[in-house]
């Protein structure tokens, strides 16, 4: 396997770099050659979402009372507001 320098990395980018290697909890090389195959098409960039999916059926019937009882005030219309 090929070794190279990459040179031209300023301190924002080396910031950048490190931070998405410690989120990814890999090394700064593994990330630098996971992000060269994202970019070049020799992996699929692994989609971050941020919706509340994972939470979706995990409720359960004390839950969604409680939930109930602590929302239930938004049933409410204030009158003087909307006329």
């Amino acid at each position: 396997m090929k070794t190279v320098s990459l040179r031209g990395i300023d301190e924002e980018m080396e910031k950048i770099l490190k931070k998405e290697a410690q989120k990814a909890e890999t090394s700064l090389n593994t990330t630098i050659l996971n992000l060269i195959r994202e970019s070049i098409g020799l992996r699929k960039r692994h989609k971050v979402y941020q919706d509340l999916d994972e939470l979706a059926g995990t409720w359960n019937e004390k839950d969604e009372e409680i939930f109930k009882e602590n929302t239930q005030f938004f049933d409410k219309i204030d009158k003087e507001t909307w006329n």
